[in-house]
């Protein structure tokens, strides 16, 4: 019975149908976004985060919001699921299914705050996100798509000694899915970000279609980090005497140094309006507490910083007005001077001795004030938690990073600073 509900939707594909899609763990919409300018059907979506659920039904459901159910995957069956939005039977419905499951369990930086929390190493290893794949995989199991994406961190192929991602294409290939996963970076692809992702695809056989990758359109030499990280997530894989690599992963299509640039930060939001975190603070603007985001302020100069500015503000259906509500910043007047001293490209290393020179240049004016600070007084300490921040510079040394404005932006961790 599968096979003839699989047949109909490919026949209903190739008569000119829009292939229905459900996005699982869908969070604020953006794969859905990426799917539905490509002219699939975005049928209906979840996401157990009220806050990305809202997001999603404001943005892509705005006219049948309740198609974005606000559960847990985990714990909602596909037939209930399909019951609740009234779309007929499960196996029917979809002919796509997409999504990430989260991935904090899997990436290095949620594994050490795991360990951290628990005070034990393996901690991750019980961390229910997990395994989060196999309730994934249950509606694979239900919906019978006949193609489906799934992306997530590099380290799901590196997962505590397990490839997470050969584990889930070896249950799809059981389910009769020809199944490939490989390592994109978004800046070969236009985005301007150094982000890098693993994506697996796969297709029912009775499609009898292979799976292949889209080739690049732009190119930049990624820096080192990037490189030993994708050696981190390779390591588990082996490859034959025909030195082709372990079943179910395939090499990304290569990026060549002709192609057009990568997309840079300045050409991506060059033209927001400027915000001069110092002089606010002095004069009153910024201050602690709450703000409201109602105000909107208009683009600097031209409207378009650029093709990449034109093509987000004229998208369709999501065009942009004149100007932009929510452009604020945190009231943090004690970081205000580092941001302001450091270089494109500095890191915290950077920004902690930044702070301990500032530190050192308000005691050498007090002493020249004739108001020597005693070392290790109160007044002493007291001064330097005002100019130094107290995280330590040798652990996660890019939680803060200095926008370079002519590269795509790295992968965000905590805070990106821009130039300024």
């Amino acid at each position: 019975m599968s096979d003839r509900i699989v047949e109909e939707k490919i026949l209903r594909l190739r008569d000119g149908g829009h292939p229905r899609v459900l996005d699982l763990f869908s969070g604020c919409g953006g794969l859905s976004l990426g799917f539905s300018a490509a002219g699939f059907e975005i049928t209906a979506a979840v996401e157990s985060e009220r806050p990305a659920a809202a997001s999603y039904r404001a943005n892509i459901h705005p006219d049948d919001a309740f198609r974005v159910l606000e559960d847990d995957i985990a714990s909602t069956d596909p037939e209930a699921f399909i019951e609740k939005l009234k779309l007929g039977d499960v196996a029917e419905v979809f002919d796509v299914i997409i999504g990430g499951p989260p991935c904090q369990a899997f990436a290095r930086v949620g594994r050490a705050k795991l360990r951290e929390l628990d005070e034990d190493p393996e901690a991750f290893r019980n961390d229910p996100r997990a395994m989060l794949y196999s309730s994934y995989l249950n509606y694979v199991r239900s919906c019978r798509p006949v193609a489906i994406l799934m992306e997530n961190v590099p380290d799901v192929m590196n997962f505590g000694g397990l490839n997470v991602a050969q584990e889930i294409c070896e249950e799809l290939e059981e389910l009769e899915y020809n199944c490939a996963y490989t390592l994109l970076n978004s800046a070969f692809y236009g985005v301007p970000q150094m982000r890098e992702r693993m994506f697996l695809l796969a297709y029912h056989h009775r499609l009898q279609r292979s799976v292949s990758f889209p080739a690049p359109s732009h190119w930049i030499e990624l820096p080192q980090g990037y490189e030993g990280s994708r050696r981190v997530a390779l390591k588990l894989l082996t490859v034959d005497e025909s030195d082709q690599w372990t079943a179910g992963y395939t090499e990304p299509p290569e990026a060549r140094a002709e192609l057009e640039p990568a997309v840079t930060a300045e050409e991506a939001i060059g033209d927001l309006p400027a915000i001069d975190a110092r002089a606010q603070v002095r004069a009153g603007v910024l201050r602690r507490g709450a703000r409201r985001f109602d105000k909107l302020l208009m683009y600097d100069g031209c409207r378009y910083a650029s093709q990449y500015a034109r093509a987000m503000k004229d998208w369709a259906g999501y065009e942009a007005g004149d100007g932009v509500y929510d452009h604020v910043i945190r009231y943090l007047p004690r970081d205000f001077e580092l941001f302001a001293r450091m270089s494109e490209g500095d890191q915290y290393p950077e920004a902690h001795q930044l702070a301990l020179s500032v530190f050192g240049e308000k005691l050498s004016k007090l002493a020249q004030q004739g108001k020597p600070v005693k070392q290790d007084s109160e007044e002493y300490l007291s001064l330097k938690r005002k100019v130094v921040p107290p995280y330590d510079a040798g652990k996660f040394p890019n939680k803060w990073r200095k926008i370079s404005r002519d590269q795509p932006v790295r992968t965000v961790i905590l805070n990106p600073l821009i130039s300024g």
